[in-house]
């Protein structure tokens, strides 16, 4: 007759260990979310006029998601080098558009379908990377979505562009802030679960 150890796996309890740590930290995603519904509502306030304006807030919106996605990476056991490159994609999204945000509205303008794109290929792949999280098929949704607008607004005219810059912009800032707001709820029920 072989003893069994009447102990937990040390394996598990150290998984559940990290996992509680994880969720100590659940406010991280709440205070994101909060701050990219606080840009969405924003962005959407502006006109035409406030060019300068959107510029910064557009640069400071990626630069935000850049720290993020450091910050994700960091907790990361698997794939680190795919959430340190979209933060590194994202931070140089955000410096060009700090540099001179009068000509980065033009410039982002001009470029929009390109920055959809990567932000949708990215919650697609973030989504697929979870689908084992509940209501992981939000992601996915709000990633195809944005890679479809990205093709559609590929080919708008420039003062359709301008006007889609700013409308989808804030969208964008709304989507990124409520998917945070349930990851924030997400993670804390990995605290809660110990």
């Amino acid at each position: 007759m072989s003893t069994m150890s009447a102990g937990p796996d040390p394996v598990v309890a150290e998984s559940l260990d990290l996992g509680h740590e994880a969720g100590r930290m659940w406010w991280l995603w709440l205070v994101t979310g909060i701050l990219w519904l606080v840009a969405s509502v924003v962005i959407l306030q502006f006109d035409s006029v406030s060019v300068t304006t959107v510029g910064v807030i557009i640069g400071c919106v990626f630069l935000a998601s850049a720290v993020q996605q450091f910050i994700l990476a960091a907790l990361a056991e698997h794939l680190r080098w795919l959430w340190i490159l979209f933060g590194v994609l994202f931070a140089i999204c955000g410096i060009v558009c700090l540099l001179q945000p009068e000509k980065t509205f033009a410039g982002l303008a001009d470029m929009l379908g390109f920055l959809f794109l990567v932000v949708g290929v990215w919650w697609t792949i973030g989504a697929l990377l979870n689908t084992g999280q509940p209501l992981w098929w939000l992601g996915l949704i709000s990633g195809i979505a944005m890679c479809v607008l990205a093709f559609w607004t590929g080919g708008q005219f420039f003062i359709q562009k301008a006007y889609t810059l700013l409308v989808f912009a804030g969208i964008w800032a709304l989507m990124h802030g409520i998917l945070d707001i349930i990851r924030a709820f997400q993670v804390r029920r990995l605290r809660d679960a110990r």
